[in-house]
């Protein structure tokens, strides 16, 4: 089976942007018409990132949420201010098959492991995001407070995997926006120390980048700006490469 190519939509407010490097966010539009255009292009899996929902604090917007998953004909993953596992309850019944944890640092607690109890290890991903500093140390950036922790990445997303993440979801913050390849080092050292899915997403210009990081260890590759931008002006074009295009790049 071939690897799985996903595009990942950041949304904040309801629409539909796109960031670089985490900052200055771009209005492309309205979300639901690119899930409807997914859905034509039958893509692998869609990923819905609210970057708002964990800044301002307010949760999860379940009746967006509904909108997105009555649209959605296609594997869909949530991420995005779930801090209980109430919320990670509504949003499974919504009918979501997959959320995105990104267990904060700084506030503790045993949500992974406890979503993954209660809704089963397959459908709890656990999301990293990675910054990586001078000298190539990485360390986790906090999206929330905009800032970076000195944490053991490899210890960290171990972690993830023990307390039942059925799938590591890795963003490289200093290649967000930037199309100029993802961190294959990186992605080889983390590939080595887990032992369930590793979908990286982070600096994809083309689909031969997402080939380079399957061939260094990742299981899954995503991408915002690659499935969202056309050409070198950048012009906002929803797009995914043909199942036929697919196989002929990554086989069967």
């Amino acid at each position: 089976m071939r690897p799985r190519i996903i595009p990942v939509l950041l949304v904040q407010n309801g629409g539909l942007y796109k960031t670089v490097n985490f900052k200055n966010g771009t209005y492309l539009g309205d979300p639901i018409n690119a899930i409807r255009l997914f859905n034509e292009m039958e893509v692998d899996e869609i990923i819905v990132l609210d970057i708002s929902a964990s800044r301002n604090g307010k949760g999860p917007n379940l009746e967006f949420i509904a909108e997105i998953a009555s649209e959605a004909f296609i594997p869909f993953c949530y991420g995005g201010g779930i801090n209980n596992i109430e919320q990670a309850r509504a949003i499974f019944n919504i009918g979501v098959e997959k959320v995105a944890l990104n267990s904060n640092p700084l506030a503790g607690g045993r949500l992974i492991e406890k979503c993954a109890e209660e809704f089963g290890r397959q459908s709890i991903v656990g999301a990293v995001d990675i910054k990586v500093m001078l000298f190539g140390v990485g360390k986790l950036y906090d999206h929330v407070h905009c800032g970076t922790l000195q944490r053991d990445i490899e210890q960290y997303i171990i972690g993830l995997e023990s307390d039942g993440a059925g799938e590591i979801f890795v963003n490289f913050v200093g290649s967000d926006g930037k199309m100029n390849g993802y961190n294959l080092q990186l992605i080889r050292r983390l590939s080595q120390i887990v032992s369930v899915p590793l979908v990286v997403c982070g600096g994809a210009g083309s689909i031969l980048h997402m080939k380079a990081a399957i061939e260094a260890g990742a299981d899954a590759a995503a991408a915002g700006s690659l499935f969202v931008y056309k050409g070198k002006q950048k012009g906002v074009l929803i797009n995914y490469p043909t199942q036929e295009k697919l196989r002929e790049i990554f086989g069967e």
